[in-house]
């Protein structure tokens, strides 16, 4: 009886199977940061992260860029009061301004338009697209979430439909030096992933912009949305209301004192909201566009890093090493063969 109750009792314990990992019996490593290990990190640390700070502000301070607003000087000067009433009307919106390059730019040139106080991370305005119909030739009646761009009057798909690609940038750039056209090259400005998996290749713009209220641009319904590359860039929803967006690249250099005319269809509606447009020209280097906080946040971390060194090692020269921590403490005295009793920064051996 007594076998059986054993091996019953058995059976039923709960007890796990021993092994050194369920009992955390497995060897381990416990480094201690002593005060020669501190002092080292932290050197290397700013060894590294200070030149590397200095070529990234470097690398950006070599980037040529133009900045030219022009959403205040391509108003007509009747409608310096009303600017609302202007972008509304029928009247021509051309304006034609001359800019002066200050800075040889190497090909190729980066064109961006940039908004202010435009909040494309609004959580209605960034939910208003279906990705199943952008993508899928099968999903073009899925209008879900589009409100209220997803339908015409008659009851037919918008495609795309959604607030965003509705609001789609149509402010036009034309450039010209010595009376010949600058080409503006608009082939692959939109992420490649993008184009790839998010805009289907059989999937064709239908009945869009054909409501009462137009939006922005209007989109050739011969094109599918995979080649449709303004509107991929500017489906990609800014996260700060200060945004710039890649509008093409122009494959010519630019000289110093080059006179450049740039003609301008200024039709986007940034005026009921207070908003501005600038266009910015901009070449690139290995760390992109100008971009200075890289850089400084770089010497930020490296400068702390050398000052810590600086610090711990006056630190160590004035004061024992036993005095640091309370934990190195113990070691110096275990090292010693004293009972140590830590109060502050004193040892005292029993």
């Amino acid at each position: 009886m007594d076998g059986q109750s054993a091996s019953n009792s058995k059976k039923n314990s709960r007890k796990p199977q021993y092994s050194k990992f369920s009992q955390q019996e497995l060897p381990a490593w416990k480094p201690i940061l002593t005060p020669g290990w501190v002092i080292c990190t932290f050197t290397v640390i700013g060894i590294i992260f200070v030149p590397l700070g200095l070529a990234s502000l470097y690398s950006s301070e070599s980037v040529e860029e133009a900045a030219i607003r022009y959403d205040n000087t391509c108003l007509p000067s009747s409608y310096a009061e009303n600017a609302v009433a202007y972008i509304k009307s029928g009247d021509n919106k051309t304006c034609t301004t001359k800019w002066i390059v200050q800075h040889k730019m190497e090909a190729p040139i980066y064109i961006y338009y940039q908004l202010d106080n435009y909040y494309q991370n609004h959580r209605r305005y960034v939910k208003s697209r279906n990705d199943k119909q952008l993508w899928s030739k099968g999903a073009e009646g899925d209008t879900s979430n589009c409100f209220p761009e997803d339908k015409t009057k008659d009851n037919q798909p918008i495609v795309p439909c959604g607030l965003i690609a509705w609001s789609l940038f149509n402010d036009t750039y034309k450039f010209s030096m010595n009376n010949k056209d600058l080409t503006v090259n608009k082939k692959d400005i939109a992420w490649g992933s993008d184009r790839r998996s998010k805009f289907g290749s059989h999937v064709y713009p239908k009945n869009f912009q054909n409501g009462d209220l137009i939006g922005g641009a209007k989109l050739n319904e011969s094109i599918p949305l995979s080649e449709q590359e303004d509107l991929i860039v500017w489906m990609r929803t800014a996260a700060l209301p200060t945004f710039r967006k890649l509008y093409g690249k122009i494959e010519n250099d630019l000289e110093v004192n080059d006179e450049v005319q740039i003609v301008i269809e200024n039709n986007y509606n940034t005026y009921e909201f207070g908003g501005k447009k600038t266009l910015v020209l901009s070449t690139t280097t290995w760390i992109g566009g100008r971009n200075p906080f890289l850089g400084m946040a770089y010497l930020f971390v490296g400068g702390v890093s050398l000052f810590c060194t600086v610090g711990f090692i006056l630190l160590y020269v004035i004061k024992p090493s036993c005095e640091l921590t309370l934990l190195y403490c113990a070691l110096c005295a275990d090292h010693l063969g004293i009972r140590p009793i830590c109060l502050g920064t004193e040892i005292r051996g029993l």
